[in-house]
């Protein structure tokens, strides 16, 4: 693979190589080569996570992130062609990203913003296991940057921000007892139902945050109850997820859902932080004002979260639409990716 080709080029050879999270050597070690490969630059490698950058200088530092790993492959490889269209795992989330920073590091040169790459695994799986949470616990120095672009797919929009996310697990208890004497206990299922009802009147906020809105969400994601097939059961236990606006922390979120089910056992099960849009900073400024498109809010988690909890600024801008990520269609038009390296390319040669 030569980043000197051009950029759809670079993005069909990434995309045929299989990089399901947890298999990541083989797509780490192409783009290791490939950048030590590059006059000037410094390439560092943690696990299957590679970050490069050239010798520092004065001006700013911007970090252009991409993650290496896909979800399972649903037979959509090795990638195929139609026209503007890349088919395949990964072409939209997020190889067409990937390889928009590996080509802008063989071909950008010298800019007055200390450009730092960092490409990493596992961002599919569970929090503990992302590579980029990694590099922040080991070596936070390498994220250290004035602002970041994760080059998520986002349709060639700048996407500001992120909301947070909570699941818990609400509870009700009953006593269990044979369904031939049901009255000798108390249904623990059928005590779930108001709680269901809670979900269903729930009206979630609309958040307008720099000009962006967010709307938050909370729904209900799994139920598990039930103990034989004539046993009255003594636990009812439902999931439920719960997506906020950048105005509040996970502590207010969760106090928030405490509001939501009081009266109801509350469990914790897994949180992670909001990120704020920031667009009111002169680097979001500058490249909000080259992107073709409106900035609009990032409905959904992202790693712009963990530069945010770093103090990094930072947005989400790539090629290739969502709503098509994880799916067995999974396609990018090649002429977005094209697109999205011209629009940094002309954003970081104008720096100052």
């Amino acid at each position: 693979m030569r980043l000197t080709d051009p950029v759809e080029t670079i993005t069909r050879a990434l995309v045929d190589i299989p990089s399901v999270s947890g298999s990541e050597a083989a797509i780490a070690d192409l783009v290791e080569s490939s950048l030590r490969g590059l006059d000037g630059f410094t390439v560092l490698r943690d696990g299957n996570a590679v970050v490069a950058q050239r010798a520092p200088h004065a001006g700013p530092t911007i970090v252009l992130a991409g993650h290496l790993d896909t979800v399972p492959i649903a037979g959509n490889l090795p990638a195929e062609i139609d026209g503007d269209i890349l088919r395949g795992c990964g072409t939209t989330d997020m190889k067409g990203g990937v390889a928009v920073a590996l080509r802008l590091a063989a071909t950008l040169g010298e800019t007055s913003a200390n450009i730092r790459y960092v490409f990493y695994d596992q961002e599919e799986v569970e929090a503990s296991k992302n590579g980029l949470g990694r590099l922040a616990r080991k070596a936070p120095e390498l994220l250290d940057a004035d602002f970041a672009v994760l080059l998520e797919p986002t349709d060639g929009y700048l996407e500001a921000g992120c909301q947070g996310s909570l699941r818990v697990v609400l509870s009700t208890t009953g006593q269990r007892a044979h369904t031939a004497r049901a009255w000798m206990g108390t249904n623990a299922i059928q005590e779930i139902a108001p709680l269901l009802e809670r979900l269903r009147q729930y009206q979630p906020r609309t958040v307008e945050i720099d000009g962006l809105t967010y709307r938050e969400g909370l729904q209900a994601v799994r139920i598990d109850g039930g103990v034989a097939g004539n046993v009255v059961p003594d636990l009812c236990q439902v999931a439920v997820n719960h997506r906020f606006a950048p105005d509040r922390t996970p502590e207010q979120a969760e106090a928030h859902l405490r509001d939501v089910f009081a009266g109801y056992g509350l469990t914790l099960e897994e949180s992670a932080p909001a990120a704020r849009p920031h667009l009111s900073g002169d680097l979001a400024g500058s490249l909000a004002s080259i992107c073709t498109r409106q900035p609009r809010a990032k409905l959904g988690w992202t790693d712009v979260a963990r530069f945010e909890a770093l103090g990094i600024p930072a947005v989400n801008y790539g090629p290739g639409d969502p709503q098509l990520a994880h799916t067995p269609g999974e396609f990018v038009q090649m002429s977005q990716i094209r697109e999205c390296e011209d629009t940094l390319r002309h954003w970081l040669t104008r720096l100052q």
